[in-house]
């Protein structure tokens, strides 16, 4: 079970998806589950961005593979399809975006994982694909898709989840906060099972946009901490 904020490594994750995990957008995987690999980081190849007090992402497609002897793919137009027509992974979610729209089916289910620095990922959530569009980014076209978090458990039930879990944390949030705590429980300095959990709960007025109210707790003392909130 994951819970929005679980700290995990790149192995974790690959093996909870049943699958290794080699491009950011994963489109129904062999579990049937559609999968986003995200970055907010200074110099991330890709302009994603958090909207709504982390409730709506918009995401960026992904760009042509570098090739050898090929364009810098950061100057060729994003692709819909591949050269023999089939859909790339761009294509593959704006086609279940637009079915959306217009009312023809379901919004896709996507689990996103955010990489905060090397070797460190956090579980953003659960969110659901409402809408996709493509615009000009310096002089070329690029993919955008809008993804709503929504407030449902991805693997099993989670008895009294509390609200703020339900809110993301910026990612310089995130890594100030991880350097702050140095990648420790602030309880006991565990360094496994961990998660980055609000001071103040995001349901009593706690903010996620401000290190001082989040910190990093242990799965043990993250528990303990919620059996005591009234």
């Amino acid at each position: 079970m994951f819970k929005p904020g679980d700290v995990l490594s790149y192995p974790t994750i690959c093996a909870k998806e049943g699958t290794a995990l080699q491009r950011g957008m994963n489109f129904r995987l062999r579990s049937g589950r559609s999968v986003i690999l995200m970055s907010l980081r200074r110099g991330a190849p890709y302009a994603d961005r958090i909207e709504d007090d982390g409730r709506i992402l918009i995401y960026e497609g992904h760009d042509i593979p570098r090739s050898r002897n090929g364009p810098h793919p950061k100057t060729i137009d994003q692709p819909r399809t591949h050269f023999r027509g089939r859909l790339t992974q761009n294509g593959l979610f704006e086609e279940v975006a637009h079915r959306f729209k217009s009312g023809k089916g379901p919004a896709e289910k996507v689990i996103v994982y955010e990489k905060i620095r090397s070797g460190i990922w956090v579980y953003n959530g659960l969110f659901e694909l409402i809408d996709s569009w493509v615009e000009d980014s310096g002089g070329r076209d690029v993919f955008k898709f809008k993804l709503r978090l929504i407030d449902e458990p991805v693997y099993e039930a989670v008895p009294n989840q509390e609200l703020e879990h339900l809110r993301l944390i910026p990612a310089d949030v995130k890594r100030v906060v991880w350097k702050r705590d140095q990648g420790k429980c602030v309880n006991c300095g565990a360094t496994d099972n961990l998660h980055f959990d609000h001071v103040i709960p995001y349901s009593k007025g706690g903010s996620s946009l401000v290190a001082e109210n989040i910190q990093l707790l242990c799965a043990r003392h993250n528990i303990a901490k919620r059996d005591r909130i009234e």
